[in-house]
């Protein structure tokens, strides 16, 4: 006869098998979900500025202000198997020095459950727009895009971008702040 432990033993091991299966076919019934939906990117205000370092021995820095409106509606990307979605827009750009910079200007996490109906007009940005140089001043081509992460119950982290970009251009010269 067996102990009380080895059964248990088996009993667990045998258990973890099955929910160990059960969770892969989780993961299977959502693995080929297009998670793509439209979003509306528009710039209303744009101007970029000279910000001297604080190390006397550098170059000033391109600061961008920019104010946006943003519209996508995220709720049809939840299903039983995304738990949130960290929702973030980046822009890119390319300078003589850097033929590609990304930087985040703005991020969200939305949960399951939330209001995942993104609906912002004039909204500043989260983040600094920095470049680490002057390739801001009269750069024509700044692509603003909205991605997400979806983070599931069970599976892969996915990385997806948003159906819809905008492109602007900062102005060609820079905005005097206020004394």
């Amino acid at each position: 006869m067996h102990s009380f432990l080895s059964r248990a033993n088996a009993v667990a091991a045998y258990a973890l098998s099955v929910l160990a299966c059960l969770t892969f076919l989780c993961f299977l019934s959502t693995l080929f979900i297009d998670y793509r939906t439209e979003a509306s990117i528009n710039t209303i205000r744009t101007i970029v500025k000279s910000i001297s370092n604080y190390n006397s021995d550098r170059k000033a820095n391109d600061l961008g202000h920019i104010t946006v409106d943003l519209r996508a509606d995220l709720s049809p990307l939840f299903n039983w198997n995304v738990k949130q979605l960290f929702v973030y827009l980046y822009a890119e750009y390319e300078t003589s020095s850097n033929s590609l910079n990304q930087v985040i200007l703005w991020d969200k996490i939305i949960r399951r459950g939330e209001n995942a109906n993104l609906n912002f007009k004039n909204m500043n940005l989260k983040y600094y727009f920095w470049d680490d140089g002057n390739g801001l001043k009269g750069n024509k081509n700044i692509t603003l895009t909205l991605s997400w992460n979806i983070i599931p119950n069970a599976g892969c982290l996915s990385h997806v971008n948003a159906v819809g970009q905008h492109s602007f251009s900062f102005p060609d010269e820079y905005t005097i702040a206020k004394q």
